[in-house]
């Protein structure tokens, strides 16, 4: 699958600037947190019982949700939470307290690696790395022997409703050169090829599951609404300008053929990875 690539200077912005409505209309991320949040207790649960000190990477904090999460689940941890925005480490500081968690502003993409993990968790980010594969292996690479990296992702039919919407509007007006909205995401198939391609496959075991999450909102535009208040609405970079006709032939389809009573739909396609390392002690770069 062809990737577009992510506008990272805008991305950051975007989520800085809305980081005070995040947690009020991400609730499928919410879900996505909190299966996560049970993976990891179940991999890491002999750690635990050993009283062993965890120590866990988190990449994409945002606002804390997950954040907080862990350091409950995981009292004895140390915690190092990243995220590309500083709006949403500025809120995620006011979430959690205590001593056993660093926050910093960086792109895990770009940023070195300086420390070793058990546990490397990501809730709702993958979807934006520009170098999936070698930053997968750079990460794989930081943990330590039987350590795990957990990570949730969407899918390839995330908003399905609103991607045939917009092919069909653009159909209907003669469009000869198609686009798409936003970037393309990776099926299971394909995400677990892309990762087991980055590694050696004698140093891991790896897990995948895929689960189908359904909102209703009251309109499109309320559903259109709620990705812009997270910040997720379209960053990748060279986007090109959508006619407001189009726009409102799209709004007028996805009304007509995915209204059920009383609400629109909107699937949410979220994708789940889990690889436990069996290979040799971590080597950070």
């Amino acid at each position: 699958m062809e990737t577009a690539k992510i506008d990272k200077q805008l991305l950051q912005k975007r989520f800085s600037q809305n980081a005070k409505t995040y947690d009020r209309y991400a609730n499928v991320q919410k879900i996505m947190a909190q299966t996560l949040l049970e993976l990891a207790f179940e991999s890491c649960r002999a750690k635990v019982e050993s009283a062993s000190r965890l120590h866990i990477l988190e990449i994409g904090c945002g606002t804390g949700f997950l954040t907080s999460r862990l350091q409950q689940c995981f009292p004895n941890a140390l915690i190092t939470a990243v995220d590309l925005a500083p709006g949403m480490i500025e809120v995620a500081r006011t979430r959690v307290a205590g001593d056993s968690v660093r926050f910093l502003v960086g792109d895990i993409e770009e940023m070195p690696l300086t420390g070793t993990y058990d546990l490397i968790i990501s809730n709702a980010t993958f979807q934006w790395f520009n170098q999936l594969p070698a930053t997968v292996q750079r990460l794989f690479h930081a943990l330590n022997r039987q350590g795990v990296l957990l990570f949730s992702t969407f899918g390839n039919r995330t908003f399905q409703e609103l991607h045939a919407s917009f092919q069909l509007a653009q159909a209907k007006q003669g469009v000869s050169n198609r686009h798409t909205l936003g970037q393309p995401f990776y099926s299971l198939p394909e995400l677990r090829r892309v990762v087991t391609d980055a590694l050696n496959r004698a140093e891991y075991r790896i897990d995948c599951f895929e689960r189908t999450e359904m909102e209703r909102f009251d309109s499109v535009r309320d559903f259109l609404t709620s990705v812009k208040k997270i910040g997720a609405n379209n960053s990748t970079a060279g986007d090109y300008c959508i006619r407001p006709r189009l726009i409102q032939d799209m709004l007028a389809i996805y009304e007509q053929r995915y209204r059920d009573g009383r609400s629109v739909v909107a699937t949410y396609h979220t994708l789940f990875v889990q690889i436990a390392k069996i290979g040799p002690a971590a080597t950070p770069t």
